[in-house]
């Protein structure tokens, strides 16, 4: 565990529901309980910017879902419902008491999850960036296949855990821009990556890979996806993950404070949707659900990880005009 992280007062700890563990780091009782739910492919650890910071007004629980971090694996069984039937356990028997739950990308279709199936146990909700309805079928996987691709590559370069090479995942990679380009990532920069991760591994079998002299952000992306199942992304890829949420109907079954943080977007000529969710999902969203709450920040995807600060500054402003906190 980071050194900032443990001096705030977290602590790593593990929880069983039915066959999952799902492991999670705890900060200390200064507050309600604030549930941060990370992205696919994250682990807790991507939240390290911002849990001192929240745990002085809250009592924070950031968590690894199944098939990521040190959570377990279970390979043939992702879908919203068995999250979310995980994290509602994790409410009811850890937290104990109605949480604010703050969830980035699909994180936050969990957060939503939750507050439309256990509403007694959400106080409040956060969409950090989540892609809401544009997840849905068939536009995820026909129209706006951005992010869609994207998973479809990590399953075809590293879906095989037995023999892959992690660099694998960047090679290959497009990269669009806003003026209608699409750069790659070059391979030489590649297969310095991999070289890098290949000796970390000869190293320090079956462990983690945890290179602490790159940069953090690749630092993070490695190690998480040394962590990560890739059935998670094969199921969303084959459709096994979306067993009936409709997102229009979870928002109508929201009663407690909702609040969307919306990071940078732009279309491409040939991905589509280069983001989470378009100005017409929020203004579709506003419509099925008309006391959300909207805030716009100039960040990318991961808000909590390239604007920390304002990630803070938001959930403390929302949390308090809401009266969530004093």
């Amino acid at each position: 565990m980071p050194e900032n992280i443990q001096k705030a007062g977290f602590e790593e700890k593990q929880f069983v529901v039915g066959k999952v563990t799902l492991n999670y780091v705890a900060g200390p009782d200064n507050g309600i309980p604030l549930v941060l739910i990370p992205a696919q492919i994250a682990t807790w650890e991507s939240y390290q910017k911002v849990l001192p910071d929240l745990s002085t007004r809250f009592q924070v629980y950031a968590v690894d879902i199944r098939g990521h971090g040190k959570s377990s694996w279970t390979t043939g069984d992702y879908s919203w419902g068995s999250i979310g039937g995980d994290m509602s356990a994790f409410l009811k028997e850890v937290v104990q008491e109605p949480a604010f739950v703050s969830g980035n990308s699909s994180g936050g279709i969990i957060a939503l999850w939750l507050a439309a199936h256990v509403p007694n146990h959400v106080c409040g909700i956060v969409l950090e960036d989540a892609p809401l309805f544009s997840v849905e079928m068939p536009r995820f996987r026909d129209k706006d296949r951005f992010v869609y691709n994207g998973l479809k590559h990590l399953v075809e370069t590293i879906g095989n855990v037995d023999n892959r090479d992690l660099a694998d995942y960047l090679r290959g990679t497009k990269v669009p821009l806003k003026n209608g380009r699409v750069k790659r990532v070059p391979d030489w920069i590649v297969d310095v990556i991999s070289w890098f991760i290949k000796r970390y591994q000869k190293s320090h079998p079956n462990q983690p890979v945890d290179i602490w002299y790159f940069p953090f952000t690749l630092r993070l992306l490695i190690k998480s996806i040394s962590q990560f199942d890739p059935d998670f992304a094969r199921a969303f890829v084959d459709g096994r993950f979306y067993e009936s949420l409709n997102h229009e109907e979870a928002l109508k079954k929201v009663k407690c404070p909702m609040l969307i943080l919306h990071a940078n977007w732009f279309r491409h000529p040939e991905f589509g949707l280069v983001g989470a969710l378009d100005d017409s999902d929020i203004f579709h969203a506003k419509e099925v659900l008309p006391q959300l709450q909207y805030k716009k920040i100039d960040a990318n995807h991961v808000i909590h990880v390239f604007k920390p600060k304002e990630f803070v500054r938001s959930l403390e402003e929302y949390a308090t005009k809401n009266k969530i906190i004093p």
